[in-house]
């Protein structure tokens, strides 16, 4: 029985943590800025990604001007 309240009072403590035990970020605020200005830059060349992905950086097929990418006059 005390091991079993043991038990329950560990997964009660467990669940109860809402974070991490270890931080993502550093305490050194110089280092912290360093990792969230990485993380921001991250995040902002997604959007090329995704854009590449879907092939959206592409020029549209449906203009009456034809572009084909090549060099020309």
């Amino acid at each position: 029985m005390r091991r079993l309240l043991l038990l329950a009072t560990i997964g009660v403590l467990a669940l109860a943590n809402t974070g991490c035990f270890v931080n993502l970020w550093s305490s050194d605020p110089n280092t912290r800025m360093e990792q969230l200005m990485y993380a921001s830059e991250d995040l902002r060349q997604i959007e090329g990604e995704w854009r590449r992905f879907w092939f959206t950086d592409q020029p549209s097929h449906m203009t009456p001007v034809r572009v084909h990418g090549g060099v020309g006059p």
